[in-house]
């Protein structure tokens, strides 16, 4: 008799003993959102629109679209540079500029929300910007722009990526990863 009741009493003093950590005031809660690593290795730029939150501080918090300057303007801190920043380095950056005068410990986390746009120029059906897709590749971005036109070549593109400060054109197979900011061009092939 002494062992079924230390079966129906157990669960129940599990289920206590391990759910009290989470009333912890001090719980960050399960659905705020984390930064993966892709996050922190990939350099913000231009035309990305980024979520920051200041914890416990709504009014310093909210959505934010980084300009051509690669800026973004905050309340009470004014511009703080983004542009080829990973989102750890902005993250550091406005904890920093808070530190010294307006809050004793900040605790500011940075997500993309969208990326910057992908341009495909050349020979599909509809050349334009389209919003970047993680994990798209060359193929992707040439069904999205409506596909080839008759006169593609369909073996490779030229791409030249916006992290590049020489600009150089690359020659890359279609199933290698579009990055955000890529300028496509699919060539004209020749009879």
């Amino acid at each position: 008799m002494t062992k079924s009741c230390l079966t129906v009493i157990s669960p129940l003093v599990l289920s206590v003993f391990f759910c009290s950590p989470l009333l912890a005031d001090d719980a960050i809660p399960d659905n705020f959102p984390v930064n993966t690593i892709e996050d922190e290795e990939y350099k913000l730029g231009s035309g990305d629109l980024i979520k920051i939150t200041v914890f416990n501080q709504k009014e310093l918090s909210g959505e934010y679209m980084i300009n051509g300057a690669g800026l973004i303007a905050l309340p009470l801190i004014g511009d703080v540079k983004t542009k080829d920043l990973t989102v750890k380095q902005v993250e550091e950056g406005i904890a920093n500029k808070l530190k010294p005068d307006y809050l004793l410990n900040p605790k500011v986390n940075v997500q993309v929300l969208n990326y910057r746009p992908f341009y495909i120029l050349g020979e599909v059906k509809e050349p334009q910007s389209y919003p970047y897709v993680d994990g798209m590749t060359y193929l992707n971005a040439v069904a999205i722009a409506g596909g080839y036109s008759y006169r593609a070549k369909e073996d490779y593109v030229m791409v030249i990526r916006m992290k590049d400060p020489q600009k150089r054109e690359l020659k890359l197979n279609m199933d290698e990863k579009v990055m955000p900011g890529d300028v496509i061009h699919v060539e004209e092939r020749f009879f």
